[in-house]
């Protein structure tokens, strides 16, 4: 199995590396279809999404459980959790109705692009201009440069 492992540095200064057959939005920056601000606001979304732990598990959670009583620097893995629950559910009313279905399918689900729109009913083509309205009302949203 061939990986297609890029490199991307994001607007924050961060590097990431994006396995493109993966994430739909990694695909679409690395054809130049979304550009760097586009990629970083639906990349914020995302982390805000696995933080807030919103997708469904398939089996029981496993993270990492203190039990020194040594407190770790910043918030507590709840209150992180919350804080990013909160975040993700002010930009997706941000985006409102009509956008916020295929941010949710594409950045959060990775569903592809031709698949999202056939499950929302669009003609072929179509979703990735509402993407990109969504991405930069994102990036509005989150007041990137």
């Amino acid at each position: 199995m061939r990986r297609d492992l890029r490199e991307a540095r994001l607007a924050s200064g961060r590097r990431v590396t994006v396995n493109v057959a993966e994430s739909p939005l990694g695909w679409l920056r690395a054809r130049g279809l979304v550009d760097a601000r586009q990629c970083e606001a639906g990349e914020r979304l995302r982390q805000d999404y696995e933080r807030a732990a919103l997708a469904p598990r398939v089996t029981m959670g496993w993270d990492g459980v203190r039990v020194d009583g040594g407190g770790g620097g910043g918030l507590d893995p709840a209150a992180a959790q919350i804080a990013a629950k909160r975040r993700f559910d002010a930009a997706v009313t941000e985006l409102g109705p009509g956008l916020s279905d295929v941010a949710w399918r594409v950045i959060c689900a990775g569903e592809a692009l031709p698949a999202a729109e056939k499950a929302l009913g669009w003609p072929a083509r179509a979703g990735r201009l509402v993407l990109t309205l969504a991405l930069d009302r994102l990036a509005g949203h989150y007041r990137l440069p």
